[in-house]
């Protein structure tokens, strides 16, 4: 799943491939920009930007691709399989003479102006692993609204950019605290953790091929709770959790410990106090 570190490990993927290089193939296989030519001009940088990718190309262009879910860029030597996925998920091509890349299945593709990148990532907060990192922007704009569980805050890009489902749920795990717990409800010591812990997390696997939040590296053992449902808590051994968490719109499997965790729960599973130890 495409988070923080994910987008970081793409762009520089991309960034050795094409930066510095002439682009001799181009192709942009969706309708509004489907007859942009961008060969012929040099590919300048490829910049992560939250869980946003900004490949920047001469002439003050910009292409900008979100992976959400299940996107991605593979590279491609000349004469080498591409491998990605079929063919008709291919929505983006961007060759030079030595490497190729292609983008499968991104759900946004988009040609701008350079000078307007902010249209698409000025509402970020501050990027976990970029240079404009604020941790104590990051904890007034999660504060702001005390009532909002955590879990949606920390999702919540315009907070802090490069979370999404697997670091929530292992940060409220080693915060102790479910992610239906209103966020202004946290112990003050322990909100003003979370940005650097947050931070760590991401930097800590920044360049690891698998995600590891426990410090062990054994399969099953990476992570503390997501995807380990019903198996034992690596703490406590109480059978981790699995509950849906939104706004309705957009639902996301959150996984959780009732026992090292505290707060709301939603139904049936609400049964713990809404404090922390």
């Amino acid at each position: 799943m495409p988070e923080g570190d994910t987008v970081l490990q793409t762009a520089r993927r991309l960034h050795t491939a094409l930066a510095g290089q002439v682009l001799i193939r181009s192709d942009l296989r969706v309708p509004r920009f489907a007859t942009a030519d961008l060969t012929g001009r040099t590919v300048l940088d490829v910049t992560p930007r939250g869980k946003h990718l900004l490949t920047r190309i001469e002439g003050g262009l910009t292409l900008h691709s979100h992976l959400r879910m299940d996107g991605s860029w593979k590279v491609y030597a000349p004469g080498e399989r591409w491998t990605g996925g079929p063919g008709h998920q291919i929505r983006a091509v961007l060759g030079n003479a030595t490497r190729t890349a292609v983008g499968y299945r991104l759900p946004v593709l988009e040609l701008l102006r350079t000078a307007d990148e902010t249209k698409v990532v000025g509402h970020l907060g501050p990027d976990l692993l970029g240079p404009d990192w604020d941790a104590g922007t990051a904890l007034l704009n999660l504060l702001r609204d005390p009532a909002r569980p955590l879990g949606e805050a920390l999702l919540d890009q315009r907070n802090l950019a490069g979370i999404g489902n697997v670091y929530k749920s292992e940060l409220c795990f080693l915060l102790q605290a479910t992610p239906w717990l209103p966020v202004g409800d946290l112990p003050a010591e322990t909100a003003a953790r979370l940005p650097e812990l947050a931070k760590k997390l991401l930097e800590a696997n920044r360049d690891r091929p698998a995600r590891v939040t426990t410090g062990s590296g054994r399969p099953g053992q990476r992570l503390y709770v997501y995807g380990r449902a019903p198996r034992p808590c690596l703490r406590c051994r109480t059978p981790i959790r699995v509950a849906d968490q939104g706004d309705g719109s957009r639902e996301r499997p959150t996984y959780w410990c009732p026992s090292c965790q505290h707060g709301p729960a939603p139904r049936p599973y609400a049964k713990q106090p809404p404090t922390i130890r």
